[in-house]
């Protein structure tokens, strides 16, 4: 697997297909591989005609791994992403996250709206300036001796997960603790690239998809039926909803 460096910080990614550029960032204790390749997203998105860039970010998958929350930071989480395209000579992309990675493609959207063709939010929606989803309580999970120790069903359902992929428990506690920074309203509303906002109907972690889109002026909204904040990553309406926005932003 292909990885380069931003600062001292090793970054695995893969990068296949030809054509538009579309980077995929994964969310909080997933990896390129459990969000974007086994659910067929980045097999699907070159079938349409697309260069696929996902990378694991900072303390997942094959990536580099730190244990100080400071270096977790979704404007530092962020700027590997940019490095990446630096590295790969792309001046402009789609980027689409999931997620912790919808936090950061929202705050690409408004730093770095230069190098955004468009920003896909997925399973993040009102959550993005309210907060929500995992706290604490899963970084404590996470550190705990044994999933037997683990009593608070969310951290116990995070720290099974880890286990299962093999996660580094300790960096994913201290990439928990330092990513909890929200946007304000007024900088969501300030994000002026195309912006589509999917997020399942029975998303509990997300917020509402709708009251995000009413904040970030023109940004189309997708509601995923049925789904769960786990379920809808490979959803086929999540898919087609974005291959068609894509080929309709500017």
């Amino acid at each position: 697997m292909p990885s380069f460096h931003n600062g001292d910080v090793e970054i695995a990614y893969l990068d296949e297909g030809e054509g538009d550029p579309i980077v995929l960032v994964h969310g909080f204790a997933s990896s390129k591989n459990v969000n974007w390749v086994y659910p067929t997203w980045v097999s699907d998105l070159r079938k349409d005609g697309r260069r696929v860039i996902a990378l694991d970010n900072r303390g997942h998958g094959e990536s580099g791994k730190l244990y100080d929350p400071a270096l977790y930071s979704i404007p530092t989480m962020a700027s590997d992403t940019v490095a990446l395209m630096d590295h790969l000579d792309i001046p402009r992309a789609d980027i689409m996250g999931y997620s912790l990675g919808g936090r950061i493609a929202g705050w690409l959207g408004l730093k770095e709206p230069a190098r955004l063709r468009s920003a896909i939010l997925g399973g993040i929606g009102i959550g993005l300036v309210n907060g929500g989803g995992p706290g604490e309580n899963v970084a404590v999970a996470l550190e705990a001796s044994s999933l037997e120790d683990v009593t608070d069903p969310v951290g116990r359902t995070f720290r099974a997960f880890a286990d299962q992929t093999r996660s580094d428990r300790r960096a994913l506690a201290a990439c928990l603790r330092g990513s909890r920074g929200l946007m304000t309203r007024d900088e969501a509303g300030a994000i002026a690239v195309p912006v589509l906002i999917a997020v399942g109907t029975a998303d509990e972690v997300a917020g509402s998809a709708g009251e995000l889109g009413d904040i970030i002026p023109g940004s189309e909204v997708l509601d995923i039926p049925n789904r769960d904040h786990m379920r809808a990553v490979g959803d086929k309406v999540y898919k087609t909803g974005v291959t068609d926005f894509l080929s309709r932003r500017p």
